[in-house]
């Protein structure tokens, strides 16, 4: 009998999201992240030597991917935010899939990719970024240690993010050929931790784990935590330093005109002896 497929933990209340990214553009969004991350795709898609004729925007809050593909792309479909993580897009279909910081709240990352790679012809492009690595590692800290000291416990309140290895074994498992991954890492400073704080709620990206606590911090937890994030992670004028790690990946849907790894023995000189050339 055949095993019954795991499925993916739910990590994210994706509704709750929804409705923090709605709220961000009421209250006016902090873009930064984003703008740095649409700008670099730019130079990015800049520099890949073909035409593409349909392309999808997976998620990307706001419409500045749209921009980016105006004038390069014929046709553009931004599938727009949802609970469920059913992109519903055709079976080769694309020979775009573009994606800018939403993928860090995907429950089912994996099962995202597959089907991506799914809708995409062959030697389509996915090109996406996302929030991963060392993000926030500074509050993730000052959390922990100031809710150990004051309430003696740990609760969940940054999201857990991918590192560059993972994410890279997970576009092989999907099925890209020639997958790429790097980070953009981005500093940020502030006055204090609060005025951080302000700025995630401004790009909705607030806590929105399922198991997160659902009653109010105490104030003398909050007020610790800050006072830990300022004694650690603050430069010598007092202001406070925040990490953003953008991670970047690439893939592409197979396609015989793509470069190929030579069959092992099919090599027509060794290593030893051209080693040795050298050394003469």
């Amino acid at each position: 009998m055949a095993p019954t497929p795991a499925t993916a933990p739910i990590l994210f209340d994706r509704a709750l999201l929804g409705a923090r990214l709605a709220r961000a553009r009421r209250e006016g969004p902090a873009t930064f992240l984003l703008e740095r991350a649409t700008e670099d795709m730019a130079d990015r898609l800049q520099a890949v030597s073909r035409s593409f004729s349909a392309a999808a925007d997976v998620w990307t809050p706001g419409d500045g991917i749209a921009e980016v593909l105006r004038g390069r792309v014929a046709s553009v479909d931004a599938i727009d935010f949802s609970e469920p993580e059913s992109l519903g897009v055709p079976p080769e279909s694309l020979d775009l899939a573009v994606s800018a910081l939403a993928f860090q709240f995907v429950n089912d990352l994996p099962g995202v990719l597959a089907q991506i790679r799914r809708a995409l012809k062959g030697d389509g492009l996915l090109l996406a970024a996302m929030l991963g690595g060392d993000t926030l590692t500074e509050l993730r800290q000052s959390f922990a240690a100031a809710e150990a000291e004051c309430e003696g416990g740990v609760s969940p309140r940054v999201a857990p993010f991918a590192d560059l290895r993972d994410i890279g074994a997970l576009l092989q498992r999907a099925g890209f050929a020639l997958p790429v991954t790097d980070v953009d890492r981005v500093v940020v400073r502030y006055a204090s931790a609060f005025a951080l704080m302000a700025d995630l709620r401004r790009m909705g990206a607030t806590n929105v784990l399922r198991e997160r606590r659902h009653t109010p911090t105490r104030r003398a937890t909050m007020l610790r935590m800050a006072q830990i994030y300022g004694e650690r992670f603050a430069d010598s004028d007092g202001r406070i330093r925040a990490t953003f790690d953008i991670v970047w990946l690439s893939g592409w849907a197979p396609h015989e005109s793509q470069p190929k790894p030579l069959r092992p023995g099919s090599a027509k000189a060794s290593l030893e002896a051209a080693v040795k050339q050298v050394k003469r």
